[in-house]
């Protein structure tokens, strides 16, 4: 539950508009889909000491709805086209009188993996397309393939991570042939284990999915993967093993241009903080995210040379630059690993399934960095890696991002209202804080008449017709305050000649309203979920012109709860009433449970019942 900008702006890779509630960013899901049931699904897995593996898949899937078909007649099967080969061994369509209509070969189309539409990706990833013929409700498509993965990313070890999917599902195997000296370990969430089964010089596992029925995703709520089944496997004995051998394959070399930059940059300062704060800075603004995934790109970063000369990485080049640029210096710093997105908590064993991104950590300071964050800026973090656990890949240790950052916004808006019911307003936005930057950041992003039809956009979703400009502090700089000024005309404030209310707006965007809307956006909560603590202080001024009478203002309002305050004034002066509101969210954790909601429910609800309060007017 955050609202601090109102600028969309990509932070690392993941597009989060602004104008709506951070931590209600999640569409709607409808729990389990009975559109296709999933009667067979079997995962065999035979892995080499060398960490290679061949797996081979058999699905059958029913068709029990029309809506279906679209979706389903067409499996997209991915790989690494530089570690792994992809054979399709038989796939048709099977009707229910038993007639099987076979896909023939110039029905699997290859094609390489859609980009990211967040930001630039190159990658070796190959999608081979199984278009099923003839599908129609009550059909199956089978389907059999094998995958072969010559090379291992991690060298003599196997991960993987598995989930049911949200559909009807009989049968769902999980199965991994291993050498008999090669131990797997799991985390197994509704999944039963058979006993392992010997081979000669083999050990067999199998998991078999318990089949549940599955709730509906509520907005916001943390990652299925932090409540819901899944099976997590891997050969790493603990978090400690896995991150050695990420740092064995992340060296970085401290060259001569490195240190003359490193130098350079920091010439001027005379203190660690402000030196690490500096090289991070330098290198979010100049170091362009591109994605370059090719062979284990994945999980190595390129040469710092090539990072340096070519000005763009990924985040494990980020921070293998930024290790190399502080290590200049003389600062100690350690690649973090870590989930980006809303997964707040990791398997019990190590896989890549989770830990998606890559962040630097200089425990000197106890300061976490990510270069990657364009709109973020050093010293703070982006909402998605905060209070997350990391894997700290020089010593091993399972670390905890900071919960809590500064963020204030303070929000003044003035309405002067004409006689027919129109008003001039002025809005003023002072934000302190992490939200700063991203709002300094998207204001140079965004193009000034754009920026303008954002007020108009502002206006419509509270039913107000009216245009105004967007007047900004200071482009320049990565301090952490930022002043945002809108300044405009609504024609239809005030429908007279009443008597009528005027909803007590304080604020037309970035305020309180948002964050306790996002609150209450799901009327009861069964699902953990994202809430960010936060401080939003507004003051609104409706001065009324002298044809319009003033018939009652609403009542002051104070509510102080365990995890929020709030309080509402209303002062009559002269024709004009003096909205003042503070709410601050105090949380200790990004997460909240089910029964944090049911606790702040009722007073969530009175303050949304102060923030639709009116003021009575009528022409006089």
């Amino acid at each position: 539950m955050q609202f601090s900008g109102l600028f969309p702006t990509r932070l690392i890779g993941a597009l989060t508009l602004l104008a709506v509630t951070l931590g209600a960013a999640q569409a709607k899901d409808d729990g389990t889909d009975p559109s296709v049931t999933i009667e067979k699904e079997i995962q065999a897995n035979v892995i080499n000491a060398d960490g290679s593996f061949v797996v081979t898949s058999d699905t059958v899937i029913l068709i029990n709805e029309e809506r279906a078909i679209k979706e389903q007649a067409q499996r997209s099967l991915s790989y690494n086209s530089t570690l792994e080969t992809l054979d399709v061994i038989h796939a048709y369509t099977e009707k229910p009188d038993g007639r099987k209509v076979a896909v023939r070969p110039e029905q699997i189309k290859e094609q390489q993996e859609l980009a990211s539409a967040q930001a630039p990706m190159f990658q070796d990833t190959r999608v081979k397309v199984v278009i099923f013929p003839e599908v129609a409700i009550g059909d199956r498509m089978v389907l059999q393939f094998k995958k072969t993965r010559t090379t291992a990313l991690f060298p003599g070890q196997f991960e993987d991570l598995s989930y049911p999917a949200f559909n009807p599902t009989r049968q769902f195997t999980l199965i991994y042939d291993l050498p008999a000296d090669m131990l797997l370990y799991a985390d197994a969430k509704g999944f039963a284990a058979s006993t392992p089964a010997a081979a000669p010089g083999r050990r067999i596992y199998r998991w078999d999915y318990v089949p549940a029925q599955k709730a509906r995703i509520e907005q916001g709520a943390v990652s299925y993967l932090d409540y819901g089944q899944y099976l997590a496997v891997s050969t790493f004995t603990d978090f400690a093993a896995f991150a050695k051998a990420y740092d064995s394959r992340a060296k970085v070399n401290v060259t001569p241009k490195v240190r003359e930059l490193a130098s350079s940059l920091t010439a001027h300062l005379d203190n660690p903080r402000a030196k690490a704060i500096a090289l991070s800075e330098w290198v979010r603004k100049n170091i362009r995210y591109v994605a370059v995934y090719v062979g284990p790109g994945g999980v190595v970063p390129h040469p710092v040379e090539t990072i340096l000369a070519n000005r763009y990485g990924d985040c494990k080049d980020h921070v293998a630059l930024l290790e190399a640029l502080l290590a200049a210096v003389g600062i100690e710093s350690t690649p973090a690993l870590v989930s980006l997105g809303n997964a707040y908590l990791l398997p019990e064993v190590p896989t890549l399934g989770v830990l998606n991104h890559a962040i630097t950590f200089v425990p000197g300071l106890n300061l976490y960095l990510d270069s990657t964050a364009e709109g973020i800026a050093g010293g703070y973090l982006p909402l998605m890696v905060l209070d997350k656990p990391v894997v700290l890949t020089k010593t091993g240790v399972v670390a905890r991002t900071p919960a809590v950052q500064e963020n204030k916004v303070e929000n003044t808006l003035l309405y002067k209202v004409s006689s027919k019911g129109a008003a001039e307003f002025t809005h003023q936005s002072n934000v302190t804080g992490w939200a700063a930057e991203m709002n300094r950041y998207g204001a140079r992003s965004t193009k000034p008449a754009d920026r303008d039809l954002m007020i108009q956009q502002f206006l419509m979703s509270y039913g107000l017709n009216g245009s105004g400009k967007m007047e900004t502090g200071s482009l320049e700089g990565t301090d952490n305050h930022f002043e945002l000024n809108l300044v405009g005309r609504v024609e239809n404030l005030v429908s007279l000649p009443g008597p009528v209310g005027v909803l007590t707006m304080s604020s037309l965007v970035g305020g309180i309203a948002q964050n306790v809307f996002s609150l209450l956006i799901e009327p009861e909560r069964t699902q953990a979920f994202a809430c960010f603590s936060s401080v939003i202080e507004e003051q609104a001024r409706f001065e009324f012109a002298k044809e319009i009478g003033i018939l009652a203002a609403p009542r002051d309002v104070s509510l102080s709860h365990e995890r929020f305050d709030y309080s509402a004034n209303y002062t009559r002066a002269d024709n004009a009433v003096v909205v003042k509101r503070r709410f601050a969210f105090k949380h200790p954790q990004v997460v909240c449970t089910p029964q944090d909601f049911e606790a702040m429910k009722a007073s969530a609800e009175l303050v949304l019942r102060d923030l639709k309060s009116q003021i009575i007017v009528q022409s006089l």
